[in-house]
């Protein structure tokens, strides 16, 4: 049951140990957090993965072993050419990373069992992440790890948001009945709940909107990180509050190599110090734009309703015909009374008789009275139709009303979103809140989008996106973006491909797991379709940087995708970290590592660890977040400060710190 990946040359082995990380999951995420850990934060990881036979997933054309292997060898690899664990690629680090990187130690478990925990070493890890697929399964494994170790941090991942937030509370009030002398901070991080679906849904959004902003919102604090378009020749971008990354569009090349961790030079550049951002002239980059308080005053579009207004329940024509029939009842009343000389009231009530047919015949009376009761009747006539029309269409509504829409006739400037899992989901919701139109395509009419698609009245497809003519009946050919978010690579690259031959010139972003095989589609893309502009993210990859800070008990104000890097946001107290503490903001800048953005200057008791309520009052007084730093202020041990930081940045500052506070 237990295997080793093959470990690097010159690695001591260890037995299992005290203190290191568990990682229990069955698809991508627990493979890039496992590796995450291991590579980039330099702790001891043990690996649980379901048995080889029945979990090979449609996303992942190797088994979960032989997937996690592949992605740990080319890990390794990477890891000894950049000379190990360096401290932003400077070197130092643990023990074992001159020496080599450890291997993750793999266990197969077919279930979190009481067993499985055991031999996993879940009884004096320090931290254990549960990130199945399934919530439900992880919500058993938590109580059992708590119960064989209340200390354990556990990092758990869930859909339900609701959910979450109680699992959480009933599992720190656990940790704390068994261990009463545990602080406030340790406390606040013995249990995260984390949405993976949350945390890649706004970065795959953003991938449809040209010229669009990466949010990152905590509460009380709003930052956005603005993707500026090469400049043409003799013009300057416009720099923001920081240059954030340098793109690799450049003037002659403006679609770029959608780069990597593993693209070199070639990649983006995160961080750049200002020799840096002064040579690259002609380059795209992602700036600060602007930092704020999330908006009271400003309410989101509405996305559906209890009631049903008219035009949702009759149809256009039915409306026009009705207005004309009742046109014509009054036209009838108001000839009645000119004709007769009655009193208006009695002349509309004759009018409706001879209407319904219910009134006696005008045998005696004036021609004109005659007249107006014949064309009364015809008016009748015309009526019943109406009438049987208009609850045959009340009763469709009503059917329908719990049915999914067609996309209407005309819809042009839409996104087409493959896929209403639950990333397909999160990222539908964003788009809507967006007020972007979207015409969804799900081949399952149980998914779990579905319900969320008819509540939103969304368009939806329903059939194989594989299959000729899905894509049509989405109105491929009049949209602005394609969206291809399912579970399996293939399909997603099948989608784009077929998109394209319909429409050469069509955005396209896909979600793709491996980092060789998005370079190479995109690549391939981009040479048949060179004017076309093409992005891949990996949902895994946007995720697990949030999971690992979680595991060494710390939390990111949010992650910003530049192409397929990862760029963190965290609040970081300046006490503990040597490479901050003393230091001036520009000489506590590290270009490619770190960068800090705003000191927080609210008295230490009054802080939160999510930034809740430090923004800045309406005055603009002190007791929040002071943006704009001179570059000679010093840095204090009782400062906290916000950085964006790379994810191997981030690493060695709180490698640094545990380190430290172990002395």
């Amino acid at each position: 049951m237990l295997g080793h990946v093959p470990p690097l040359p010159q690695q001591p082995q260890r037995s299992p140990f005290s203190g290191h990380m568990v990682v229990c999951g069955d698809d991508a995420l627990a493979q890039r957090l496992a590796v995450e850990l291991r590579y980039v934060y330099g702790e001891r990881v043990t690996l649980v993965l379901p048995p080889e036979p029945g979990t090979a997933r449609a996303e992942l054309p190797l088994t979960g072993r032989g997937r996690a292997a592949a992605l740990f060898g080319r890990m390794s690899s990477a890891m000894n050419r950049n000379g190990g664990l360096g401290n932003g690629g400077s070197g130092g680090g643990d023990s074992d990373t001159n020496a080599g990187v450890e291997a993750i130690r793999i266990l197969q478990a077919a279930e979190p069992s009481d067993e499985a925990f055991e031999e996993a070493g879940v009884d004096t890890a320090a931290a254990l992440a549960l990130v199945y697929d399934d919530d439900e399964r992880n919500i058993r494994a938590a109580l059992t790890a708590r119960r064989l170790n209340p200390r354990v941090r556990l990092v758990i991942r869930l859909y339900n948001r609701k959910l979450g937030q109680h699992l959480e509370a009933l599992l720190d009030q656990a940790a704390a009945v068994a261990s009463p002398g545990l602080d406030a901070t340790a406390l606040d991080a013995s249990t995260t709940v984390l949405s993976d679906a949350d945390t890649a849904a706004p970065a795959l959004a953003a991938t449809a909107l040209s010229g669009s902003s990466k949010v990152i919102q905590a509460e009380g604090l709003l930052l956005r990180a603005a993707e500026r378009t090469p400049p043409r020749a003799g013009q300057t971008a416009d720099p923001g509050l920081c240059t954030l990354a340098l793109l690799s569009s450049t003037t002659h090349d403006p679609a770029g190599t959608e780069g990597s961790d593993s693209s070199g030079d070639e990649g983006p550049q995160l961080l750049p110090d200002r020799a840096q951002v002064a040579a690259a002239g002609g380059r795209g980059t992602v700036v600060l734009e602007a930092v704020s308080r999330p908006g009271t005053s400003g309410r989101r579009p509405r996305m559906g309703g209890r009631g049903a207004p008219l035009s949702q329940v009759f149809s256009r024509r039915l409306r026009w015909s009705a207005l004309g029939v009742g046109t014509a009842v009054l036209g009838l009343t108001v000839a009645s009374t000119f004709t007769t000389g009655d009193h208006p009231l009695h002349d509309a009530y004759l009018t409706l008789l001879d209407l319904f047919a219910m009134g006696d015949p005008a045998i005696g009376d004036p021609t004109a009275r005659q007249v107006i009761q014949i064309l009364s009747g015809v008016a009748g006539l015309m009526l019943l139709p109406l009438l049987v029309a208009g609850v045959l269409e009340a009763f469709g509504s009503l059917r329908t009303a719990s049915s999914l829409r067609r996309p209407p006739r005309g819809l042009s400037g839409h996104v087409v979103l493959l896929g209403l899992g639950k990333i397909g989901t999160r990222v539908l919701v964003q788009l809507r809140e967006l007020g972007i139109p979207v015409v969804c395509v799900e081949d399952d009419p149980d998914a779990r989008g579905i319900p969320v698609a008819r509540r939103l009245h969304v368009p939806v497809v329903l059939g194989d996106v594989t299959q000729e003519g899905v894509l049509e009946a989405a109105k491929i050919r009049r949209s602005r973006a394609l969206l291809a978010l399912t579970s399996i690579d293939t399909t997603n690259l099948e989608a784009a491909l077929y998109a394209r031959s319909v429409k050469p010139d069509l955005r396209v972003s896909l979600r793709l797991f491996d980092d060789e095989f998005a370079t190479a589609v995109y690549r391939t893309l981009r040479t048949a379709h060179p004017h076309a502009l093409t992005r891949s993210r990996s949902v895994s990859h946007l995720a697990a940087p949030s999971f690992a800070v979680a595991m060494m008990g710390r939390q990111i104000l949010g992650a910003v995708p530049v192409e397929r890097k990862v760029m963190l946001f965290a609040a970081i107290e300046v006490a503990g970290h040597p490479q901050l503490e003393g230091r001036t903001v520009e000489q506590a800048f590290r270009a490619g590592a770190w960068r800090v953005l705003a000191l927080d200057v609210a008295p230490p008791a009054d802080r939160r660890p999510d930034l809740a309520g430090t923004g800045p009052d309406a005055e603009g007084r002190p007791g929040g977040l002071v943006w704009n730093l001179h570059p000679g202020y010093v840095l204090q041990p009782t400062d906290r400060v916000v950085i964006a930081a790379t994810r191997r940045g981030l690493a060695e500052l709180l490698r640094r710190r545990s380190s430290l506070s172990r002395r």
